[in-house]
């Protein structure tokens, strides 16, 4: 990371306020205050209802996730993780195959390849946006190794449609399946206002992750998976349940991958609220872009980064969500502990890319193979990030920034 020394400018504190005296990643406690009525009543009604696995809560659901992402069908499950396996498997992929996807995410997109029965294959990502790069995925599929390949895997990365455009011509190009992990993704968008298509309708199939820490989130584990084929639909409701069609009969082999109703009635209730805590993280997101620009600390990538802290590029036709806000940080383990001390907490998503994991070593790859995935992994730092945040906390997340560099 290329840094030239700079003077810092001042980030200004409101008047007669104090620092807040810790900053967290993420506190979900304030976002319970504002739903905890309607939750509890929804839990009530499960309760009462005394249905606790699939059922009409999850039924529900579906039904409104699936028209909120522009798709057909939607189908509930256990976690983020088992909506990619069971993407995977009903699009056909299993032993023999290849899927193509990122070496920069969390290690759910490769090891659910590993789980459908097939091998992940990677390509590097844009250094701009961390997503998959269009540019190398042509370069991998043009070349004499994709013979076994069947389909493409693209991350929605922190909240930040990939390239959609260029990677659907692709799979088509190449007769591949294009199925999206868009588990830190919901609500985002892609595409000019005359085309603009939301995260979970652009392929085959789209895996979503509620995890507690995501922007639409259950209480517990939780995941969905969008579609437009009705088959496919039915697929995937066989294998979450052991991959029987009705009771006691089976005709292949599935897994325990069904939704909780209650996990299903509490995902529905906040779901209302989707869109106006989005745009409080773009409204955040947009804050700590004037912070950093203000104190002198940051440069964009496109222009060649020359400050300590450097702002991933928002693409124009994204519709970005901000799941995470992360940024590339000059002795980003340095200025971690620096903060840490000062009680503001981070989070580095993700230290490790995928293809340097110790359970993939079967696969061949080696360190410099994917340069770009791999300096990400070094610079990266998710800063808190959360609708309720609050202006001096951002500030004096920024202040302590600029003390530890200025």
């Amino acid at each position: 990371m290329s840094v030239k020394t700079r003077s810092c400018g001042v980030v200004a504190s409101e008047p007669g306020r104090k620092s807040p005296p810790s900053v967290p990643l993420l506190d979900l406690r304030r976002q319970y205050h504002q739903v905890r009525l309607e939750v509890l009543d929804a839990v009530t009604r499960v309760c009462a209802s005394q249905h606790y696995i699939l059922g009409a809560e999850v039924e529900a659901l579906e039904r409104v996730l699936a028209g909120f992402c522009g798709a057909d069908e939607a189908v509930g499950c256990a976690s983020g993780t088992d909506a990619l396996w069971l993407a995977l498997t009903a699009a056909a992929v299993g032993p023999g195959d290849q899927v193509l996807t990122t070496p920069f995410s969390f290690f759910a997109s490769a090891s659910a390849i590993v789980r459908a029965g097939a091998r992940p294959v990677f390509a590097d990502i844009d250094p701009r946006t961390f997503n998959l790069d269009p540019a190398r995925v042509e370069s991998f599929l043009r070349s004499a190794k994709r013979d076994k390949l069947l389909a493409l895997l693209p991350v929605h990365l922190y909240g930040q449609c990939a390239d959609m455009g260029s990677l659907r011509k692709l799979a088509d190009e190449f007769r591949l399946r294009l199925v999206e992990d868009a588990a830190q993704a919901i609500g985002a968008r892609w595409g000019n206002k005359n085309e603009e298509r939301r995260a979970g309708s652009m392929g085959m199939a789209a895996a979503f992750s509620f995890y507690p820490s995501k922007n639409l989130s259950a209480y517990g584990e939780a995941g969905i998976v969008t579609t437009n084929d009705p088959e496919m639909a039915a697929h995937m409701r066989r294998l979450r349940n052991h991959g029987s069609p009705g009771r006691y009969l089976h005709e292949e082999f599935g897994g325990n991958c069904r939704l909780d109703a209650m996990q299903a009635a509490v995902v529905c209730v906040k779901l209302k609220y989707l869109a106006q805590w989005n745009a409080a993280r773009r409204r955040r997101a947009a804050f700590y872009h004037q912070l950093f620009a203000d104190a002198g600390l940051t440069s964009r990538q496109e222009d060649g980064g020359s400050g300590p802290i450097q702002i991933p590029r928002s693409v124009p036709q994204a519709f970005h969500v901000f799941h995470q806000y992360v940024v590339r940080a000059y002795r980003r383990d340095e200025l971690r502990e620096f903060l840490a001390a000062r009680k503001i907490e981070t989070e580095v998503y993700y230290p490790i890319p995928l293809h340097l994991q110790p359970c993939f070593v079967y696969l061949g790859y080696r360190e410099g193979d994917f340069p770009e995935a791999e300096r990400a992994a070094k610079e990266v730092l998710a800063l808190p990030m959360f609708p309720e945040l609050k202006d001096e906390e951002q500030r004096w997340v920024v202040s302590s920034i600029a003390d530890f560099y200025c």
